[in-house]
């Protein structure tokens, strides 16, 4: 048995601890905050991410207190014109083996933490935020902002997209600032009109801009998300915004959207930004995951997924022996690797060619969407959604062009 130090108690880092946990290893998580908490609001997870909570021991839980969701909606936010629709009933569960659900940050996260804590070779602790990490024979010793140190036999970093196990290890600078302004509303379902309260992931795209909403926690409340391809070159991190400013920042926003739109209240935005994809994410006993690996745009609704994926394949091939870290944390970024660069390209990729065209190219966009049948379109989502960690069973990713996102 090994004692392995994590850093960051988020979705990732939680879902990490559980799977090397399980294989006997002693785990320190260590928080940054003050608390175990989940900041945040909607996130969407497809049946990959439910393949990786019911290895993780968390599926049936999670599930309880989704918002099992019956279709993908892609709507023309200007014409109120339903361009596609992909059904996600009973043909798309039996393909994927699970359903697509939407739910609060905090539904996946109480499930985690609650399995975290009765763990018993899982210690959490807060106010411990790691700066830095030396590596020795014997194992890794973690530099505390409060002067602490602790050591261990190995160090994942799942401390998010500004890491700062990241930052010593691949040493990329800051995140890439995407240009892009999202602002997040949730609100109680019983302010939205019953005609409105539909149980599918709505997107309305404009013109530079676009709105998406969905029922969460068990239906309790409105998601709402509304993002402006604004050319912001600073990134902000759940900045209050007044409500005027949001519904002035979507011009030719069409009758339905715009009712949902003015039901936002107590809104806050976000500039987002994702990384570059690269090779390297260990560094003889330290590796990354989550978003401290491979932070991704939110456009193909992957980044917990694909967090999720990264704690099954790492609890699995982290084994149960002390020792070979080093081997061991190489052939896991060997296997995820091209997965996930695959993830974070393809999510740039939608929210420049298919959520904010405008004139012409928009007219393009949705006579392709038009065209595919629901088949073809589980087709295209297949290699990500159909994927079973775990169990041998991924799906290879489109070629991806790395440098423009290109999918070829």
């Amino acid at each position: 048995m090994a004692k392995i130090l994590l850093a960051g108690g988020g979705i990732g880092g939680l879902a990490t601890a559980l799977g090397v946990a399980r294989q006997g290893h002693r785990v320190v998580v260590l928080e940054s905050r003050d608390t175990f908490t989940e900041l945040g609001a909607g996130i969407q997870l497809a049946p990959n991410a439910f393949h990786a909570l019911d290895r993780l021991g968390v599926g049936a839980e999670v599930r309880e207190r989704a918002v099992h969701i019956d279709e993908l909606c892609f709507m023309d936010g200007t014409t109120g014109e339903a361009v596609a629709r992909m059904p996600l009933t009973e043909g798309y569960r039996e393909r994927f083996g699970n359903p697509y659900a939407v739910v609060h940050r905090t539904d996946v996260y109480a499930p985690l933490l609650a399995a975290a804590r009765a763990t018993p070779g899982i210690d959490l602790r807060t106010g411990a935020a790691v700066t830095g990490y030396r590596q020795h024979r014997d194992g890794v010793t973690v530099r505390l902002a409060d002067g602490g140190r602790v050591h261990g036999d190995a160090l994942i970093g799942a401390d998010g997209i500004n890491s700062a196990v990241r930052r010593q290890l691949v040493g990329d600078g800051a995140p890439k600032v995407s240009g892009h302004t999202i602002y997040r509303s949730v609100i109680p379902i019983e302010r939205v009109p019953v005609e409105l309260r539909w149980n599918t992931v709505t997107l309305w795209a404009g013109p530079k801009w676009h709105f998406v909403h969905y029922p969460i926690a068990g239906g309790r409340f409105l998601n709402l998300a509304a993002t402006r391809d604004d050319g912001a070159r600073q990134a902000v991190t759940a900045v209050p915004v007044g409500r005027d400013l949001v519904l002035n920042g979507f011009p030719g926003l069409g009758e339905v959207p715009r009712r949902l739109l003015e039901l936002g209240e107590e809104w806050r935005s976000w500039v987002l930004c994702d990384r570059d994809p690269v090779d390297r994410w260990t560094d003889g006993r330290v590796v990354l995951v989550g978003d401290a690996a491979h932070p991704m745009l939110q456009y193909a609704a992957q980044g917990a997924c694909q967090a999720l994926e990264d704690a099954v394949v790492l609890g699995e091939l982290i084994g149960t022996e002390a020792g070979e870290f080093e081997q061991r944390f190489e052939k896991f970024v060997g296997e995820r690797r091209e997965r996930t660069a695959a993830a974070q390209m393809v999510a740039r990729e939608l929210g420049r060619r298919l959520y904010h065209p405008e004139g012409r190219r928009a007219g393009e966009r949705n006579a392709m969407l038009a065209a595919l049948r629901p088949d073809e379109l589980y087709r295209k989502v297949e290699w990500l959604h159909g994927a079973r960690v775990g169990e041998g069973r991924v799906t290879e990713p489109p070629l991806i062009g790395r440098r423009t996102g290109t999918v070829r």
